[in-house]
């Protein structure tokens, strides 16, 4: 049986939580203007199957681990941090170099790396995690059912999917792309500092 009341609440949240621009859209925003649309809907799908672990974790009360070691926490906050440095440093100093724009050929390899970029992105922020166990405890009843687990599972699947590639799709039109390719030093830079801006923000806070 289904609670639906538990998945329209968690819904009403969940949707609000996903829109707000944060690394993730960062990425695929990048990855739409800069690779090609394979491959920017390939980091969508390496960030939806993130936003399923941390749902999982929610529902099934993982989230009190980090609770009861406080440590552990923070030893993923500070690698997630340095990780989100990491990537939007490389952009900055990739931008200074003159690098190439990406090849508008999609391949195996960049499709794999495409997956992996968004994988590593959403998994590196310790704020999505601290997002689902927020809006699940909240919502989520002390024993959720095999299929409102499944439901709230599937809901976070079409939400998270359908938003991201939504912004996958229309930001790696042909115009847009053409666009990013003649900025692409100024463009890649901004991205990079903004990056790096939201590394910081989550290692000081």
């Amino acid at each position: 049986m289904i609670d639906g009341s538990a998945v329209l609440g968690v819904f009403s949240v969940y949707v609000a939580g996903v829109v707000i621009p944060g690394p993730n859209f960062v990425a695929v925003a990048h990855k739409a203007a800069s690779a090609t649309r394979l491959e920017a809907l390939a980091v969508v799908g390496g960030i939806v199957l993130v936003n399923l672990f941390w749902a999982s974790c929610a529902i099934l009360g993982v989230g009190i681990v980090f609770a009861a070691f406080p440590w552990l926490a923070l030893a993923v906050k500070v690698a997630g941090a340095a990780y989100l440095i990491w990537f939007g440093g490389r952009l900055i100093v990739k931008a200074s170099a003159g690098k190439p724009a990406a090849s508008p050929n999609a391949s195996a390899g960049g499709f794999r790396q495409a997956f992996a970029q968004g994988f590593a992105t959403n998994i590196a922020n310790p704020k999505s995690m601290a997002f689902f166990a927020a809006v699940f405890s909240a919502a989520t009843p002390a024993h959720v059912s095999v299929g409102t687990f499944i439901a709230m599972l599937g809901m976070v699947c079409v939400v998270a999917g359908s938003w991201y590639s939504f912004v996958a799709l229309t930001l790696s039109h042909s115009r847009i792309a053409t666009a990013y390719r003649g900025s692409k030093a100024w463009i890649d830079r901004a991205c990079g500092g903004l990056i790096v801006a939201l590394g910081v923000r989550q290692l000081i806070r």
